[in-house]
């Protein structure tokens, strides 16, 4: 959450010249309604499923770069589809900085009214499924062109 996935992901598409899909609008285009709405109208049970389903379609179509939301990576089946058929990268920020980011933003359902105790909770969390990816990056404060530089230099 917050860690530059779409910004990173549009640069990395960009210089790969391929398509890029962000997850999360793709979900709000099917539903046609926000990330946000969704789990405040059809529950985070209901989202996950249908993130699962259009990660696996996603996987089935030609090489593109796929931003997947910062829970995808938490669901086993998701994970385990992610990383037989695709380079997985975890862009990995430091805290205080997913932190300043989601407080400017008030679309992210999961740290949405939360303390920050909380919110480093859910961060402490998911760094043990983040580092299932196949490759991990520190972003910090790195120029994004630097990170996708450093990508790219890491595909098979």
């Amino acid at each position: 959450m917050a860690a530059g996935k779409s910004r990173i992901g549009r640069l990395l598409a960009k210089r790969l010249e391929m398509p890029f899909v962000d997850t999360d609008s793709r979900i709000e285009e099917l539903y046609r309604r926000s990330v946000a709405e969704i789990f405040d109208q059809l529950g985070e049970a209901e989202f996950r499923r249908a993130e699962r389903e259009v990660i696996s379609q996603l996987l089935s179509e030609d090489a593109q770069v796929i931003a997947v939301g910062g829970g995808a990576f938490i669901d086993d089946e998701t994970r385990d589809a992610l990383n037989r058929q695709a380079v997985t990268v975890w862009l990995d920020a430091p805290f205080e900085l997913v932190l300043a980011r989601l407080v400017r933003s008030g679309s992210r359902p999961l740290a949405a009214n939360k303390s920050k105790p909380e919110v480093r909770a859910l961060w402490d969390e998911r760094r043990t499924y983040y580092a299932q990816a196949r490759l991990r990056i520190e972003t910090g404060k790195t120029d994004p062109e630097r990170v996708v530089d450093y990508v790219i230099a890491q595909l098979p």
